[in-house]
This record gives structure tokens, sequence and C-alpha cells, in this order.
């Protein structure tokens, strides 16, 4: 098995909603704004209305629960949808409290994207697993780097 890099995409992200202590931890929700994809075979741009479901538990890790979509450059609609997890070691809470970027080195942040369409030219995402490592952007933003497993 291999890891092949497919693409890279950011995301922009509005002021959480801090929906506080439960049961699980403290949730937030960070609603997207927008976006940009760009990889070799795939290029496009994130549009508004998905969000992250930042679940930030005592152990000081966030598990993310992300639903988005996507348009391509060429109109194909396709629905993005991982988990996964992000150390909020000091670098990533500075990060945040100053709106500045993180480097991937800076902390373990992973997620198991998921693609879904119906395009015929971009099918191929629904028989595919990727794996993809993140990073916090300035301006309220993520950073990923998507690889295909092969």
């Amino acid at each position: 098995m291999n890891l092949e890099y497919e693409l890279t995409y950011h995301a922009t992200l509005k002021e959480p909603l801090n929906v506080g202590p439960g049961a699980y931890g403290n949730r937030q929700v960070f609603e997207v704004t927008g976006g940009v994809v760009e990889g070799t075979r795939l290029k496009g741009r994130i549009l508004t209305g998905g969000a992250d479901w930042l679940l930030i538990g005592p152990d000081g890790w966030g598990r993310l629960d992300v639903r988005a979509q996507l348009v391509t450059d060429d109109d194909a609609a396709i629905y993005l949808a991982y988990y996964g997890v992000i150390e909020l070691n000091e670098k990533v809470q500075a990060a945040l409290a100053t709106g500045s970027d993180t480097e991937y080195a800076d902390q373990y942040f992973r997620t198991n994207p998921r693609f879904e369409t119906g395009d015929p030219r971009y099918l191929w995402m629904n028989q595919t697993l990727f794996v993809a490592e993140g990073r916090v952007r300035s301006g309220r933003g993520v950073e990923y780097r998507v690889y295909r497993l092969t």
C-alpha cells in the first residue's frame, strides 16, 4: 500500500459557535464560508453551507466531524465528509488566538476524507480511500494535503 498526493484544499471558517461543555466535551461549530481545491486531476471551490462540528475533549484533542460541498472548475458537484483528530497543542492554540499559521509538522492533525459524486468524470473518487494532514491557516482557516491510498 502506498500514498500518492492527490490535492490540497483550504477552507475559510466563521468564528465558532460555542455550544458549550456537555457530556462528551466542549462542542464548537465552525461554519465553512468558502475555499479552494487544487490538484492535478481536480480544481474547484468549496461552497458555503458546510461546517465542522468539533468536539474538544478534556484530553486536549479535538475530534473533527466535517461536511462540505465543492464544485469543480468543470462544474462537477462533489460532497466531502470526514472525521479526524487535531492535537490542540500550544502552537495550535497560539495560531488560533493570533490568527496566524501553523506548519503541517507543528501538530498531529489527520483526517480521512470521503468524496461522493455522480459526475462520470470523477466517479473514481467514490471508490478511493484518502487520508489527509492538516494545518491551521491565518484568517480563520484550515488547509489539508490529501493523499490517495494505492
